[in-house]
């Protein structure tokens, strides 16, 4: 779970890196998604057993 948030943190930070603007907007996305998807994947396996 902690893998999947990391790896979305820093895909959105070089993304805001690559393509620069105001504020990290790529950042929060790719937290976001992976937040989310963290949950899905926790709670698909969780409710399986």
């Amino acid at each position: 779970m902690i893998l999947i948030i990391v790896a979305g943190s820093l895909g959105g930070k070089y993304l805001d890196q690559k393509f620069v603007s105001g504020f990290p907007v790529y950042t929060l996305i790719g937290v976001l998604l992976s937040v989310f998807a963290a949950l899905y994947l926790s709670l698909k396996d969780f409710l399986k057993k």
